[in-house]
């Protein structure tokens, strides 16, 4: 079970590495852009959490539950400046895989992008846009800001985290993945 969970975990921070290894410290670049949104891969009601680690690959600091049924997105893309938090992001088709709501949204109708900056290290922080709506077929998008984005803003990681219903509130269901290269040192 946990080389399952370690090879899960490792998929679903392998979009962070990028953003590591090309410029791990974000200060000189203002905005993060990943290109793509993939679902948490996990197998149904095991959790796959998403938290910094230590030597022993222990969670450290703050550790976010992902959602017990695996998830899958058609298309999506986030955006954040991380000088001024305005944040945009949309998704098609994030569904959930297997089950009975196998090909739609499910139980889930409001969802929120959440930006981690720092993770498992000092000056680590969770920050959330507001609510959006995610229709049955799993549609959803936002425009707006997110305060208080720390600087520096290590290894950005940004999560698709369940709202409504509030029994799963909080839950990753989806991440940003593919962060863009930087164009001519331009923004990401």
């Amino acid at each position: 079970m946990k080389t399952v969970f370690a090879g899960l975990l490792f998929f679903a921070l392998a979009a962070t590495a990028g953003a590591s290894s090309m410029n791990g410290n974000m200060n000189g670049r203002s905005t993060v852009r990943w290109r793509t949104v993939v679902g948490v891969i996990t197998a149904q009601n095991v959790d796959n959490p998403i938290c910094g680690t230590d030597s022993q690959g222990r969670c450290v600091g703050t550790t976010i539950d992902s959602g017990t049924f695996a998830w899958s997105a058609r298309s999506g893309t986030a955006r954040v400046n991380l000088a001024t938090g305005d944040t945009t992001f949309r998704v098609n088709g994030l569904v959930i895989n297997g089950t009975s709501f196998s090909g739609t949204a499910g139980p889930i109708t409001q969802i929120e992008g959440t930006l981690v900056c720092n993770l498992g290290a000092a000056g680590e922080a969770v920050l959330d846009t507001d609510p959006v709506a995610l229709s049955g077929r799993g549609d959803a998008s936002f425009s707006g800001q997110i305060d208080d984005v720390p600087t520096p803003c290590n290894s950005p990681l940004f999560l698709f985290r369940i709202v409504s219903p509030s029994v799963a509130r909080g839950r990753w269901i989806a991440t940003g993945a593919d962060l863009a290269s930087p164009a001519g040192g331009g923004d990401y």
